[in-house]
């Protein structure tokens, strides 16, 4: 597995520390399952965050519920016209 140039894991990095918890694990299980084996444990270190952490993202991202988003209003609500 081939990792990310130290300019693009800084970029990481700095995404990563400006997400709320949910949006960072999901995001790390992104990243990890892009990479494929031994991702999850290259993300973890890179980004500091729990293996764990990151299956509980793919696990939500796989899963058949819809994805919290923090949204106030529905998507397609508000004005039409």
């Amino acid at each position: 597995m081939d990792g990310y140039s130290e300019g693009v894991e800084r970029l990481m990095r700095k995404l990563f520390g400006s997400l709320k918890e949910s949006d960072r694990r999901r995001y790390a299980a992104i990243e990890a399952a892009k990479l494929g084996h031994g991702g999850t444990e290259y993300i973890a270190t890179l980004l500091g965050c729990d293996p764990k952490t990151i299956r509980l993202g793919l696990a939500e991202l796989e899963g058949e519920a819809e994805l919290e988003t923090g949204r106030i209003r529905k998507r397609g609500a508000g004005a039409s016209g």
